[in-house]
């Protein structure tokens, strides 16, 4: 009876520990949406390609006469076009499978394999951002791709010359990687990144 006991409890301990684990696997599977960087673009002008001026000379407020310039530096903006798409096609998307952005990461490269940090592009940094995408759909989201203070540390400061009326002719050209996080509305995570030009140089204003 003794044995038949250890080997009954031993198949319900054996069960159990199947079953908890069964409940791991399913508390950390996969999402059913996948997230997807259809497009990105970035400046004024909604380019594929951004010239990030590392100083900009608007003129003062208020002007004087002659007008004289204020030497400024200033961040640079994006915008991401997102998708949530099924990985079943299948299978019709739910409230469920809707997935809410909360932070994004960027990082910057050089084609030339010189990427340290601070010294051959500026450091990267995470930030948060909040946005909704239904399953089954898409949407934007507008982000910083370049901080005001990385123009303030190298390599970006010494493109700037201090000399408002000649540009410095040396620029820095970077594939720029962003990557999106979020979950689903069950809380899988899920992630996607994307990727857009960034040339860093003093590039002037146009009057």
């Amino acid at each position: 009876m003794c044995i038949r006991s250890l080997i009954r409890y031993t198949g319900l301990a054996v069960i159990v520990v199947a079953t908890a684990s069964c409940g791991d696997v399913i508390r950390s599977s996969r999402s059913p949406v996948q997230l997807v960087v259809t497009s990105m673009v970035a400046g004024s002008d909604n380019s594929g390609t951004l010239l990030s001026d590392v100083i900009s000379a608007p003129e003062c407020v208020p002007a004087t006469d002659p007008v004289t310039t204020c030497p400024t530096v200033l961040n640079d903006f994006a915008s991401a076009s997102l998708a949530a798409i099924m990985k079943d096609v299948t299978v019709s998307p739910t409230t469920n499978n809707q997935v809410t952005i909360t932070s994004y990461h960027v990082e910057y490269a050089r084609a030339d394999g010189r990427n340290r940090p601070g010294v051959d592009v500026p450091y990267p940094f995470d930030a948060a951002v909040t946005a909704t995408i239904p399953g089954g759909s898409s949407g934007a989201v507008g982000f910083e791709i370049v901080r005001h203070t990385a123009k303030l540390d190298p390599p970006l400061v010494q493109l700037s010359n201090g000399n408002g009326g000649v540009n410095n002719p040396n620029i820095i050209s970077t594939i720029t990687r962003v990557t999106f996080f979020g979950t689903d509305l069950v809380g899988n995570d899920v992630s996607a990144t994307g990727s857009i030009a960034v040339n860093f140089g003093d590039f002037g204003d146009s009057k």
